[in-house]
């Protein structure tokens, strides 16, 4: 089959070179894709960036394409789906209706209340003085979220209430459209213990997971300085408990989907569910409406089953039929080179030169092609990933990779997968009832 993906970061490269590889794709064309993927498959145009609905639907139409990923969460929002769906092409994401999930963090809290789903007790903010009340119901640290899309940037968790506050304003304050509701914030309490990702793919009633990942989102070591849309990943989680993936499936995947196929708008596609393992339990941090960046990079790195006829059973509602998911045992770690001044102010324009990057590989975010050759053109520039026996070999193959790359001022962190590897995940104490 012809598949079409739409997007044009690294976690699309991921999704471009996981299809490449299965048997029963024959193409894979990217819009407006990168430089880098147009090594494992063919870049076209897109009117509009993905933006523009009918623009999706008439290039998967000219494309004749068998199958549409969309990728990142502002065409789900905007509509995509419907409107290459009622081109009859079958097409991998949910609705506008459904992507309300991620599109809105009051929307998903009113979800999980329904369908029983554990999560962070919160409190939904208009004005400043709701925003001060919250705080001082919840204390410290502080967790502020714009309510809606903030490319993986809109929270920020914080000591300082002066900057959470600030954060609050920010978001408050933004422009909204003609007849669009006015801003929200959602503020909720801080969760304690690691924090997991795991991505579920869905037909709107089946519930297939991957296979969990952990994503770092502060800019520098240790945790600290601002959040980012993530600055790596690994995976799989030696840690985590043996069942906890049939139990985030058990208590807060399925439950989602079946809630969200009880208000008349299913939720298909991938439902990325972020975790806090807490001392009472799991909680959901957010939902996405898509897979996740960079954890898609590791996670994909270790699926050895057919990425595209996974995908189109379930856009055809046929998840159910699929055998089970095969995958590798190695240990996958990838780590995000960013630009000089991001998150911030990310500066564009910069010769990026990659070298021999030895047994790791390298997926392009950020780049294009400059007069002279490559050059940056966002925040998170490059994520090179390597895969290994143990988590020490996969990290000692990706940071090597890491050396290979020139990018005048880069930044990356140099701790990633390191707690993991040296067995210093410290797992919370379980709460006496």
């Amino acid at each position: 089959m012809k598949v079409l993906v739409i997007g044009s970061g690294a976690r699309e490269h991921a999704l471009a070179l996981s299809l490449s590889r299965d048997p029963s794709v024959e193409e894979v064309v990217v819009a407006p894709g990168n430089p880098g993927m147009s090594q494992v498959a063919r870049c076209e145009h897109l009117e509009g960036g993905g933006l523009d609905p009918e623009a999706v639907a008439d290039l998967a139409e000219r494309q004749r394409a068998d199958l549409v990923v969309i990728g990142p969460e502002a065409p789900l929002v905007a509509g995509a789906v419907d409107a290459v769906v009622r081109r009859g092409i079958p097409c991998f994401g949910p609705t506008a209706q459904a992507a309300r999930l991620e599109g809105s963090k009051a929307f998903a809290k009113e979800v999980m209340a329904a369908a029983g789903v554990p999560t962070a007790r919160s409190i939904v903010c208009r004005r400043v003085d709701e925003v001060m009340d919250a705080f001082d119901t919840f204390g410290a640290p502080f967790v502020v979220k714009d309510d809606g899309l903030a490319a993986g940037k809109g929270v920020v968790v914080t000591e300082v209430r002066s900057q959470a506050l600030a954060h609050a304003v920010q978001c408050l304050e933004r422009e909204v459209g003609p007849g669009a509701a006015p801003p929200q914030v959602v503020v909720e309490e801080y969760l304690d213990g690691p924090e997991i990702s795991l991505f579920c793919l869905t037909d709107g009633e089946a519930v297939v997971p991957l296979a969990p990942a952990q994503d770092f989102k502060r800019l520098s070591d240790g945790g600290r300085g601002p959040n980012t849309g993530g600055m790596g990943a690994y995976s799989p989680l030696d840690w985590a408990p043996a069942d906890l993936v049939e139990e985030v499936v058990t208590t807060i995947a399925q439950p989602t989907v079946d809630e969200m196929r009880r208000r008349g708008t299913p939720f298909a596609g991938v439902l990325y569910v972020g975790l806090s393992l807490t001392a009472r339990g799991l909680r959901v941090v957010e939902f996405n409406a898509r897979f996740g960046d960079p954890e898609t990079q590791v996670v994909l790195a270790r699926l050895e089953t057919g990425l595209g006829g996974v995908l189109l059973a379930a856009a055809q509602g046929r998840l159910a039929e699929e055998p089970p998911l095969e995958w590798s045992p190695e240990h996958a770690v990838t780590v995000v080179v960013a630009a000089r001044g991001y998150p911030e102010a990310p500066r564009k324009g910069d010769p990026v030169v990659v070298g021999d990057v030895g047994d790791a590989w390298v997926l392009h975010a950020g780049t294009r092609m400059g007069a002279d050759g490559l050059v940056t053109s966002g925040g998170r520039v490059l994520c090179v990933v390597a895969t290994g026996e143990d988590l020490h070999v996969a990290r000692r193959r990706a940071y090597t990779g890491v050396d290979a790359v020139n990018i005048p001022g880069s930044q990356h962190r140099t701790d990633i997968a390191l707690a993991a590897a040296q067995n210093r995940i410290a797992l919370p104490v379980e709460e006496l009832a």
